[in-house]
């Protein structure tokens, strides 16, 4: 995004914000808020919002009028300048697998696949045998019971065994944060979703955009895009385990889309999305809000940047396979959108 905003003539500051893993959307907003003041020119200049998944419902509560915020900052000085929102595969209308992740198991599973982000951003990609134990556990999830979840305890202390002493801190210091304050998980679920709502209202002098994408329906023929690799195929048995479990949206839960979201997202989408469709994570359908700035076929990690490219240096690992195929030029198309969306605002 700095490449294309210079490209265009535009000055830009970019700040990333760290936030909290599964705290409470009021939480989390107030340390975007947080962030945001700390930004040379914020109380000036123009503020544009970028959230990914449950960060685009951070930044629409910082802009909802009247937002609540559990802070001594002045929300409505700098929500004022914002001039636009933009969620990336954001669950709006909830997410089943939110449901799944509140129970015994599936805590257990979060923590790993947590991890497994966490040192896949270090390096480069899990091992192979890790790889295929939590393939193994996924595809059994049924029969999850008892003594079991000691095999996830396991590779957990085995998998933070490869990081150094004090990056080993760190991690086990995020993973606390991520036990300690698990209220996302029930905003997440498509009953807290429905509740917040009925009051997080857009601001009327923001443009509200949203990029959507729905990953190929698990079958032969993403096994076969997967390929021979051992370790495409056990993230992709993972990813298969996850779509299912996200596909059970109650289509009561779903919005009433404007014929041009349902165009846009048929212009993008190399199929007529249904409401059984997701990124493998959060249902295509509860993406959708506001614009349509882009839709395509892609996966939840897919679009920051965790999809194969094997000609990179380093080299990119797909995290989880889903058999997608977004590569390098999707994801310029995908944020070139993004950043001329905003410059329009």
């Amino acid at each position: 995004m700095r490449d294309r905003f210079a490209a265009l003539g535009v000055d830009l500051v970019l700040r990333t914000v760290p936030t909290y893993p599964t705290g409470s959307i009021r939480r989390r907003t107030a340390r975007l808020l947080e962030v945001i003041s700390q930004t040379p020119g914020a109380a000036q200049g123009n503020i544009h919002l970028i959230g990914h998944s449950t960060g685009g419902l951070d930044a629409r509560l910082l802009t909802s009028p009247n937002a609540s915020l559990d802070t001594d900052l002045d929300v409505g000085m700098y929500a004022s300048r914002v001039r636009s929102v933009i969620t990336v595969c954001t669950p709006h209308f909830g997410t089943p697998l939110a449901s799944f992740f509140g129970t015994l198991f599936g805590s257990q599973l979060l923590r790993l696949l947590s991890l497994g982000t966490v040192y896949t951003l270090r390096f480069g990609h899990l091992p192979l045998s890790a790889v295929l134990k939590v393939g193994a556990m996924v595809a059994r999830l049924d029969s999850w019971i008892g003594l079991k979840h000691n095999v996830a305890d396991q590779l957990y202390e085995q998998l933070l065994g490869d990081f150094s002493a004090e990056r080993r801190r760190a991690v086990e210091n995020f993973m606390r944060e991520l036990g300690n304050d698990r209220a996302l998980l029930q905003q997440l679920m498509p009953e807290g979703a429905d509740m917040a709502n009925a009051g997080i209202a857009n601001r009327t002098d923001v443009r509200y955009g949203s990029v959507v994408v729905a990953a190929p329906r698990p079958g032969p023929r993403t096994v076969l895009r997967v390929g021979l690799d051992p370790y495409g195929q056990a993230t992709h048995a993972i990813f298969t385990t996850m779509h299912r479990m996200t596909s059970q949206m109650p289509q009561r839960y779903l919005p009433m889309m404007a014929s041009e979201q349902h165009a846009a997202l048929r212009r993008g989408l190399p199929f007529a999305p249904t409401a059984g469709d997701s990124d493998g994570v959060v249902p295509t359908f509860s993406q959708v809000w506001g614009d349509v700035v882009h839709a395509c076929q892609a996966d939840h990690h897919d679009v920051i940047g965790h999809f194969g490219d094997g000609q990179h240096d380093p080299p990119h690992y797909d995290w989880l396979s889903s058999g997608s195929g977004f590569d390098r030029r999707s994801f310029e198309r995908l944020w070139t959108d993004v950043t001329h969306y905003i410059v329009r605002c």
